[in-house]
């Protein structure tokens, strides 16, 4: 597949998780990546060389402090330097869950400005270029958390609300912008419940560890309290959703919010 051949992608967050596999998606379609995390120079090459393997034009490396709005505005000026924008996906971000009163306010800060602030920034800084082109994809990578809450969760729950929100503010400003031809700009939200990353192993294995190291039966018993298929996503599965939403055929898709959630907000 190159329907993206000649475009240019930043995904922010993306040196592992679904981060990287949404980067790999997008290079595997033929577009230069731009790959932004929290990282050494070793583990920042090995994401780039993961994209360029999965057929990447090109995959750069790019630092930025999401908590700084200053960090982020350098940072994209470099991004922007090394070639016009054409798909931001908004992935960074961090959890902390301890009940509201005892929530530190300095992770409720950081939550919200690494969590949504940091996607305002990118947005604000990459759309309008989008539009004067006729083409652009936004995919901000929310949460099942942004439809439902859960207890222990506020900061998150409220930054992922409000990216939902952000996200369809988005959609309506730039919606008469380009046309069918060019591919017109979008915004979208992709809303993953419980998927298959470093930040979950610890509660599979305590699972899995109740059931005789039994990990499919952890596995099934950690899910049944929120998702009633019981089976994780795979962080590529968010990733081919993200690579959809990118082409030219889903130019009538905008102000969505897509769960990969085993029926969870169904419920």
């Amino acid at each position: 597949m190159s329907e993206l051949s000649g475009k240019t992608a930043l995904v922010t967050g993306s040196v592992q998780g679904i981060g990287l596999e949404v980067a790999k998606a997008l290079g595997g379609a033929g577009a230069r990546v731009a790959l932004h995390g929290l990282a050494s120079a070793v583990e920042a090459e090995a994401a780039c060389e993961a994209v360029r393997a999965a057929g990447a034009a090109e995959a750069k490396f790019f630092g930025g402090d999401m908590r700084d709005a200053a960090a982020i505005d350098a940072m994209m000026a470099k991004v922007k330097a090394w070639g016009p924008v054409d798909i931001l996906v908004n992935n960074a971000g961090i959890q902390h869950t301890a009940p509201l009163a005892e929530m530190p306010r300095d992770k409720w800060d950081a939550i919200l400005t690494i969590n949504l602030s940091a996607a305002f920034h990118t947005m604000q800084s990459l759309m309008p270029d989008m539009a004067a082109r006729g083409f652009g994809r936004v995919v901000n990578i929310a949460s099942v958390h942004g439809l439902v809450a859960s207890k222990d969760k506020a900061p998150y729950v409220a930054a992922k609300f409000g990216l939902v929100g952000l996200s369809r503010v988005a959609a309506l400003e730039y919606a008469s912008a380009g046309s069918k031809e060019s591919g017109g700009v979008t915004v979208n939200c992709i809303a993953p419940g419980w998927t298959e990353t470093a930040i979950i192993q610890p509660q599979i294995e305590a699972r899995a560890a109740l059931h005789g190291g039994d990990r499919a039966a952890g596995i099934a018993d950690l899910l049944s309290e929120k998702q009633p298929t019981r089976r994780t996503s795979d962080p590529a599965e968010i990733g081919a959703l993200a690579l959809w939403l990118c082409a030219r055929v889903a130019h009538n898709v905008t102000g969505a919010t897509i769960p990969i959630d085993g029926g969870w907000t169904a419920q």
